[in-house]
């Protein structure tokens, strides 16, 4: 059949449509479920993450420190380590994060300058990026460098324990493990897991002790012990509505925790943040289901929110799927906003957190 030339654009624009409306239908089948509304309790809110969700728990941790009370960082640098050094308008972000913020020894170059970044906080929340540094003395922190981790060394980590006394955080509030011969890892007590010193996929190590539990007990003391048995269940839920944009690097879905009890009580969240190569889909359930948090947050009362980054090989560029503490999800190289409460995925993981806390319905 041939298509009159005065017609031809409509028939296009009705093809188009057509398509469109076929693909958000198949869009929409795709679609996990909503995250659910819990009336959550954010003012008790924790983080914690290893490597880049170590660096990603921090910046967090510094940024929304009005309502978070604790953050766990395992084999994390301080707070805008990629910011330093450099003299403005260039600093060179992503060298800086693959150098000085991970390995500086291997690389030949100095361990970032803990001095600095508290200064450079204290710029950001003084300009309204972030929250009021002076909320970082009422925090519990949980730093955790491993003698076998030749990815991100303890020179790294030392700097992040300086940059929280330098915020103030009492000696009490402040636990620095470092004697312990791990790998790049995030440690388990399962016989199962990879061996101690090792670091490769899925970065969970059996060092005979659960660092998610140790975490957790620092940042919220008198917990009850773990649940023998799950009362909960693991949602999986809708994470892209609550990205803005599309230069995240952020997956489409996310996990949650939710023990049965915070279906109808209040419950503290706790953000638990992935490393590189340890979304899920890259390691399947083994960050979201088998790292102990669970198990502790079930008989406490607390949702353990799992959010997901994956990997982006062009635009943003994030091939191993690392949260970003260098910029990669700013449109401007040169004037990232990663740090700050404005960063595309600091945002998204606050309306999750905003989510959870809303009014059931």
């Amino acid at each position: 059949m041939r298509i009159s030339p005065t017609l031809r654009p409509h028939y296009l624009l009705t093809a188009l449509c057509l398509v469109l409306s076929l693909a958000a239908a198949r869009d929409g089948r795709a679609q996990p479920p909503a995250l659910p509304a819990l009336q959550a309790d954010l003012s008790q809110t924790s983080v914690s993450g290893l490597s880049s969700g170590a660096f990603m728990a921090g910046q967090f941790a510094v940024a929304y420190s009005g309502i978070v009370v604790g953050a766990g960082l395992v084999a994390g640098g301080p707070y805008y380590c990629a910011g330093y050094p450099g003299v403005w308008p260039y600093i060179p972000y992503l060298a800086n994060a693959m150098s000085s913020c991970m390995n500086p020894g291997e690389a030949h170059s100095a361990p970032p300058v803990a001095v600095e970044t508290w200064r450079a906080a204290q710029v950001f929340a003084k300009e309204g990026r972030i929250d009021d540094t002076a909320n970082l003395k009422r925090q519990k922190v949980y730093l955790f460098s491993g003698t076998s981790d030749q990815t991100v060394t303890r020179p790294v980590v030392d700097q992040t324990f300086k940059f929280y006394q330098l915020a103030g955080v009492p000696t009490g509030q402040l636990a620095y493990v470092a004697d312990v011969k791990a790998g790049h890892a995030i440690i388990t007590d399962r016989n199962t897991d990879q061996a101690c010193a090792l670091t490769g996929p899925p970065y969970i190590n059996d060092c005979d002790f659960s660092q998610a539990g140790d975490i957790l007990r620092h940042i919220y003391p008198q917990l009850n012990p773990p649940s023998a048995k799950l009362s909960g269940k693991i949602l999986k839920f809708n994470q892209r509505a609550y990205i803005r944009g599309y230069l995240s690097s952020m997956s489409n879905t996310a996990y949650a925790y939710v023990p049965a009890a915070c279906a109808s009580a209040a419950c503290r969240v706790h953000v638990a943040f992935h490393g590189c190569r340890q979304g899920a889909q890259a390691v399947g359930d083994h960050f979201y289901a088998k790292t102990g948090y669970n198990e502790l947050a079930d008989s406490n009362r607390i949702i353990v929110l799992y959010p997901q980054v994956e990997p982006s090989a062009l635009y943003p560029y994030n091939p191993r799927g690392c949260w970003d503490f260098w910029g990669y999800t700013s449109v401007n190289p040169f004037l990232p906003d990663f740090y700050a409460k404005s960063g595309v995925q600091m945002a998204a993981v606050k309306s999750m957190l905003d989510r959870l806390a809303a009014p059931r319905k």
